[in-house]
């Protein structure tokens, strides 16, 4: 079965009408009082690889219902007036969630290459 719209396609389309930040650019945010890193990626992800310093974790899964302020699930964090930088492994999902987050209202932009493109830009990394 033939699908209308593959993965790809719906990242090319997300990336097209969203901010994207350089992992080189997004190291220089990451003790900046005024920027909330927050990382999509599965718990699973953290423990193997470690994590940003002074992100927040917040599943992929989870994502729509914690921005939500009218959610039973809705997290406090995501009221502040902070700028949102999401990332995931590799820039994918977080191209994605940050198109729904926009479509949803609520602004924010992502690492490009994610936490990969942050490894190698040498960003520091915290063991759980």
């Amino acid at each position: 079965m033939a699908l209308k719209i593959t993965a790809a396609e719906m990242v090319a389309n997300a990336r097209a009408r969203i901010e994207e930040i350089a992992a080189a650019d997004a190291i220089a945010m990451v003790n900046d009082p005024a920027v909330q890193i927050v990382d999509l990626r599965d718990p699973r992800e953290r423990e193997r690889t470690g994590f940003i310093p002074n992100s927040f974790h917040c599943p992929r899964g989870m994502l729509e219902f914690w921005v939500d302020p009218d959610s039973p699930y809705f997290k406090d964090v995501f009221a502040s007036d902070k700028k949102f930088v999401f990332h995931c492994a590799s820039g994918w999902r977080s191209a994605i969630s940050v198109a729904t987050l926009q479509d949803m209202g609520f602004d924010a932009a992502h690492i490009t290459e994610g936490f990969g493109g942050w490894e190698k830009a040498g960003g520091p990394i915290k063991q759980v």
